[in-house]
């Protein structure tokens, strides 16, 4: 059969992972996971692909785009399985991102049906937290939700 201790043959590692056999060699064209192949041309996986599947899909279900993972991916040794290590420091990669992107969740959760801090006055309550459209002056865009440098803030903190 050709397989060496460790390996996956494609099947298994779909089943494992819970991805359909054409994602996982979607995933091989993009560069995100690597296979070798047998004499027969049959694809082997390493077993450490799997926790680099559950990374792609984890990152797809929070938006971020395959072409970050893969060059997060790229951080990863090659000739030797990720440490603890390897994945605490691709981990640290996101950080700073993941938390902008909670923070813009939160802001979509719990201010949008008040005030998306546009400067709309469409809203009765625009009259009262934004009169004459004061915010228009300190730039374009929700100027509640973002500070100077256009980055997200929580209205509870910003000006």
């Amino acid at each position: 059969m050709d397989i060496e201790p460790g390996e996956l043959t494609v099947g298994q590692l779909s089943q494992r992972s819970g991805v359909a056999i054409s994602a996982l060699h979607f995933y091989e064209r993009q560069g995100l996971i690597v296979s070798r192949r047998t004499s027969g041309n049959q694809r082997r996986y390493k077993r450490d692909t799997l926790r680099r599947v559950a990374l792609v899909r984890i990152a797809q279900r929070v938006g971020i785009p395959l072409a970050e993972v893969a060059a997060i991916l790229k951080l990863l040794p090659e000739n030797r399985t990720p440490t603890r290590a390897d994945w605490e420091r691709i981990s640290e990669c996101w950080q700073a991102e993941l938390d902008r992107r909670i923070l813009h969740l939160e802001q979509l959760r719990d201010d949008f049906k008040d005030c998306v801090g546009c400067g709309c006055l469409s809203l009765d309550r625009c009259a009262l937290a934004n009169p004459h459209d004061t915010l228009a002056t300190t730039g374009p865009g929700p100027r509640r939700l973002l500070t100077a440098d256009d980055a997200p803030c929580h209205p509870a903190h910003c000006a």
